[in-house]
């Protein structure tokens, strides 16, 4: 049984017309391809099923009881909503967005991309880094799905955003050339209280890890020539690496940690 880390995931076809591309990723994935008939619910083998229809990509926790599907939907009702939300116009005021309108920011941490989605919405340029492949393709499959939209705002902000599959620190100095600011959001248990949100990040806890790497990516991302670096935070939790950042922006669920190295 093929896992990431200790956790077991296998690649399944939703219908018979999406077996080929399902067997595709499984082989580029390295994973098992379950059977098309195989019900997350009863399934015992894997923790967790990678869905791929003709549509999108989603994650599955399998067992019962188990919240739904999560899937890279930047059109969804639920974006629709975040954009609209107040910590938006924090996370603007610690990139300083008032000072440059029109930004470069690299997403060092991008995860299911609902950041990096926020900083394009508000006009950013952003290149997303993420490491897990798995993540990697849910973004992909996420960012295709719009750019095929017939809605033109989501055409729009996704043509801002720029997928690049892997570690940050391994981009060369071309594609950091013109990043205005690094963005860091290293995981961290959810602020939501619901059980549902709960239960989804747990499941993508234990799929991307710890991240015990954060106060070296941090340190990485001082180094470069960038105007500032920001790390979203838990509003009690120490600085990461034990940096003290220029200044904090925070809000009743969120910190900002800003570390200004030059002015925009």
């Amino acid at each position: 049984m093929t896992s990431v880390g200790d956790f077991s995931v296998g690649v399944l076809a939703v219908s018979a017309g999406d077996e080929v591309a399902a067997a595709a990723l499984a082989d580029d994935l390295r994973l098992p391809l379950c059977d098309t008939a195989t019900r997350p619910r009863n399934c015992e083998q894997f923790q967790a099923l990678l869905i791929c229809s003709a549509q999108k990509l989603a994650l599955q926790q399998t067992g019962w009881p188990v919240p739904g599907p999560v899937s890279v939907d930047f059109g969804s009702a639920a974006m629709r909503h975040r954009r609209r939300g107040g910590h938006n116009e924090l996370l603007g005021k610690a990139i300083g967005l008032s000072k440059k309108p029109q930004m470069h920011v690299l997403d060092a941490t991008a995860g299911l991309g609902r950041d990096s989605f926020i900083l394009a919405d508000l006009g950013c340029e952003v290149t997303l880094c993420e490491r897990n492949e798995i993540v990697t393709r849910m973004l992909a499959s996420g960012l295709s799905v719009a750019a095929l939209s017939a809605d033109q705002w989501l055409k729009s902000v996704v043509q801002r955003m720029d997928l690049h599959v892997g570690d940050a620190r391994s981009l060369g100095v071309k594609a950091l050339s013109g990043v205005d600011v690094i963005y860091l959001d290293p995981m961290f248990p959810d602020r939501d209280k619901s059980a549902k949100v709960k239960k989804e990040m747990a499941l993508f806890h234990q799929l991307l890890g710890a991240g015990d790497d954060a106060d070296a990516l941090l340190l990485w991302a001082l180094g470069q020539n960038v105007a500032r670096v920001v790390v979203k935070r838990p509003p009690k939790a120490p600085e990461l690496g034990h940096c003290k950042p220029s200044h904090t922006i925070s809000g009743k669920a969120v910190r900002y940690d800003v570390y200004v190295l030059h002015g925009l």
